[in-house]
């Protein structure tokens, strides 16, 4: 949501800029052009027009580059946050998810549910840290990145938590651990609400990263006020959906300017990113669907799952930016507080793009979580079949028996 915001904010800026520049270089044309000078008379003193809007034009095409430069530093130069290989699942509302896996078939799964405006590709440094010991499975949310919208064009927090169990149900036998950052720890906990019965058992626990659990506009830096603002923030959501060729234009050439890429280092990043880091959010931001990102933004603003945070009985690792403009660190300890099984993992200087900046600290948490959950399901699994008898195999046991045998996610 303040995402968005910002992105809007420096898109209006960068153009303002882009139309400073072609005036002044456009009054300087006039004045040489039209306004021919009179004999002996020199126009040299506003050549300024011409160098200054030229540089803001140059500026407004190429300016990515050296803000790329300023903003972010040398990082791992075989970072790959595009897509791969995949697979397309097809959900009951007729949209088509784009999933990918990495690891062991027959290994406990770990699936990944990226951000608002993102795509999956941001998961990569952990399925580069996590997949040698866990299959990682992570999907592009319907209308971003590779996936389809839903058939009816209709967003909502349920329906995520829908497309969430087409996921998991691929799983077949096998336990599962859910990962969200932002929207997709929103899906997440939307998802405990609506299938209570999987907490504990094909679900084994729950990863929340810097995530919230009511309106998040009531959670970003601005609280209450930017809360107060929704009456004309909705209507100028449905507005990027009605005029989204001119948004998509604005947003690319906000993109190309290096404003958004300020705009993402502001209100995303806690820490100074790599710079395939901020361009990877900044590019996601800019190449998903303006009419998408408000209809997702449109559904954040109804939605809220406080009050049914007891009833989620299920491990939980809760991540809590200390630096997240986004989701403040209230948001985060009001879960940890409210879950019955949850501990909270405050990181100091994470901002609300945590899970890439700070990958190795979030990624090492998530690992030791998952083997002690995996583990003590295990064990649980094992007291289970030695006091077991014949009615093991009868059809009781069948009752509880996972729906279907596993599958390749991809």
């Amino acid at each position: 949501m303040l995402l968005a915001l910002i992105q809007r904010l420096f898109a209006l800026i960068s153009l303002a800029l882009l139309a400073a520049g072609g005036y002044l270089a456009w009054s300087w044309w006039r004045l040489h052009e039209i306004l021919q000078p009179l004999p002996g008379e020199r126009l040299d003193a506003q050549d300024w027009r011409l160098w200054t809007g030229g540089a803001l034009i140059a500026w407004s095409l190429l300016g990515r580059l050296p803000m790329a430069l300023l903003l972010g530093r040398r990082g791992d130069d075989q970072a790959r946050f595009e897509h791969e290989a995949g697979v397309s699942v097809e959900t009951a509302d007729g949209a088509v998810l784009h999933l990918e896996a990495d690891g062991p078939q027959d290994a406990p799964v770990l699936v990944f549910v990226h951000g608002w405006a993102m795509e999956s590709g941001t998961w990569w440094e952990a399925r580069r840290a996590l997949a040698k010991r866990f299959q990682v499975v992570v999907y592009d949310l319907a209308g971003l990145g590779k996936s389809t919208q839903p058939r009816d064009g209709h967003y909502s927090l349920d329906r995520f938590a829908d497309h969430l169990l087409t996921v998991v149900n691929r799983a077949g036998r096998r336990r599962v651990i859910l990962v969200g950052h932002s929207i997709g720890g929103m899906t997440v906990l939307t998802f405990c609400r609506r299938y209570p019965e999987m907490l504990g058992q094909q679900v084994a626990g729950i990863v929340l990263e810097n995530t919230t659990s009511v309106d998040p506009a009531r959670t970003t830096i601005l609280g209450e006020a930017l809360h107060a603002m929704e009456p004309v923030l909705k209507p100028l959501m449905r507005l990027d959906i009605w005029l989204q060729p001119l948004v998509w234009a604005m947003n690319w050439q906000s993109y190309l300017s290096g404003a958004t890429h300020l705009g993402m280092r502001i209100g995303g990043f806690g820490t100074r990113p790599t710079k395939a880091q901020l361009n990877q959010v900044a590019l996601d931001a800019t190449r998903n669907s303006p009419a998408v990102q408000a209809k997702g933004n449109l559904a954040m603003m109804a939605w809220g799952v406080a009050d049914d945070l007891p009833a989620m009985r299920v491990p939980a690792l809760v991540f809590i930016g200390g630096r997240d403009l986004v989701t403040v660190p209230s948001a985060g300890e009001v879960i940890a507080w409210k879950l019955p099984q949850a501990r909270p993992h405050p990181v100091q200087d994470a901002g609300h793009m945590g899970p890439m900046e700070l990958a190795e600290e979030y990624n090492t948490a998530i690992a030791a979580f998952a083997d002690e959950v995996f583990s003590q399901g295990a064990r649980s699994a094992d007291a289970v079949q030695g006091a077991g008898a014949a009615a093991a195999a009868s059809s009781d046991a069948d009752a509880v028996r996972p729906r279907s045998e596993p599958r390749p996610f991809a």
